[in-house]
């Protein structure tokens, strides 16, 4: 009679063990070790078809075609039909639509948690990285407060006085020097000692950069330029400085030692910085160059993470014409075709040829010759000149694979990212 009690007391223990792992696989929240968001400035869905194209031709996939969960994200801003990156990046943010050029706050001046300030209090390691400057204002969203997203000295202040990053690394080093250091801040602070002196380990070069210890939860503070990093072709810069990828790379090995898991903002900036300009050869690498970074980021987060990639505002309207071979790509793409006519085209920016309003006003009062209109037809025609390529009306559209990106689908909000992360951590 014993032995019967103990084998079904042996059986009852079975059944419970075997209900409770399967509850906790179908019902109980698996929260994923990293959590890292991409920011693409100017990641429109056509985007996606020339970057393909150029980097290898029609039949070469990228790694975004790989995410299997995609939505187009409506985007407008508190008060304009196209945001500004500020006010992009906020929504993302905080959860918040706000104003155009508001940073992490709300519109009636009351600020908002950020998804960095919120991983950080859930127990998770931060990190942000960028192409561009740390107090840029996509990059600043993240961790700062403002209603004026042109004032990166205020933002540096704040990194320094009042944000909670562990691991930071990008450009902008001008921002928190003070002018005698060859830096832009006239109160005379420099920021970079004060990092340091709160225990911050501060790299100025890529070699600095692979040498921190990662055995450690990271306190690192990586500016590797005055402003924005080098466009990926400049090969000759990045003897000193660090490219998107690498700046991944180390991220993930620095960060994936807290215990806690730990939370990733990148910021693809300089994907902007080449539309703004018209320049589609930058436009497109630097696009690769994200693509490239997602590639880093899926080696070495691992499965147990997630990774989402979004575009912030559509910039300058791109577009590949004419009918390139299957197999064109590269600089077989640049410049005109057989027929004479340009390959890429814009929609605004400084290759226009015609202005109007107030560019037009401008344009007529002795332009610079930096500003003046191109005299003879650019290879790369914009539809109408502005000093920099214009934002545009469009969906962006976000990617995303790991844990809780099914809820990735269809047409969403750029608020509904903040939802997705924050249920992550």
């Amino acid at each position: 009679m014993k032995w019967r009690n103990q084998l079904l007391a042996l059986f009852c223990l079975l059944v419970f063990a075997a209900f409770g792992v399967f509850y906790f696989q179908h019902w109980v929240v698996q929260k994923p070790f990293g959590v890292i968001l991409f920011i693409g400035e100017g990641l429109a869905p056509g985007r996606i078809a020339p970057t393909r194209i150029y980097t290898g031709g029609a039949d070469k996939p990228l790694t975004l075609d790989s995410m299997p969960h995609l939505a187009l994200v409506r985007n407008y801003s508190n008060d304009f039909a196209a945001p500004d990156p500020a006010a992009a990046a906020s929504a993302m943010a905080t959860g918040i639509r706000v104003d155009s050029h508001t940073i992490g706050a709300e519109s009636r001046g009351r600020t908002a948690p950020t998804l960095l300030e919120l991983a950080q209090r859930s127990g998770r390691a931060t990190g942000l990285v960028t192409d561009g400057k740390i107090a840029a204002p996509t990059a600043a969203a993240f961790y700062a407060h403002s209603t004026e997203a042109t004032a990166q000295l205020e933002i540096a202040r704040q990194f320094v006085d009042v944000a909670t990053v562990d691991l930071a690394l990008g450009g902008g080093a001008e921002d928190f020097l003070p002018e005698a250091k060859s830096g832009a801040r006239k109160d005379g602070r420099d920021l970079l000692s004060e990092i340091r002196r709160k225990g911050f380990d501060i790299a100025r070069t890529k070699a600095e950069l692979e040498t921190v210890p990662g055995w450690r939860r990271p306190k690192l503070f990586g500016a590797f330029a005055g402003s924005e990093l080098a466009y990926a072709d400049h090969i000759e810069a990045h003897h000193e400085q660090p490219s998107l990828p690498d700046m991944v790379r180390r991220a993930i090995e620095l960060l994936q030692y807290n215990r806690g898991g730990y939370f990733l903002v990148v910021n693809a900036n300089l994907m902007r910085k080449a539309a703004e300009k018209n320049d589609a050869e930058h436009t497109l690498a630097e696009t690769a160059e994200l693509d490239r970074a997602v590639a880093v980021a899926l080696r070495y987060a691992g499965e147990n993470s997630t990774i989402i990639v979004a575009g912030n505002v559509a910039l300058g309207g791109l577009h590949l014409n004419g009918s390139p071979f299957r197999t064109d790509r590269g600089i077989a793409l640049l410049g005109l075709n057989s027929g004479g006519d340009p390959w890429f085209s814009w929609a605004s920016g400084p290759n226009g040829a015609k202005s109007y309003g107030s560019a037009k006003l401008n344009s007529q009062s002795s332009p610079s010759p930096a500003e003046a209109l191109p005299s003879e037809p650019p290879q790369e025609p914009a539809a109408f000149y502005a000093r920099t390529a214009l934002d545009t009306v469009e969906d962006v559209m976000v990617l995303g694979t790991g844990p809780g990106t099914n809820a990735i689908h269809g047409s969403m909000d750029n608020t509904t990212i903040f939802k997705i992360i924050r249920d992550l951590l």
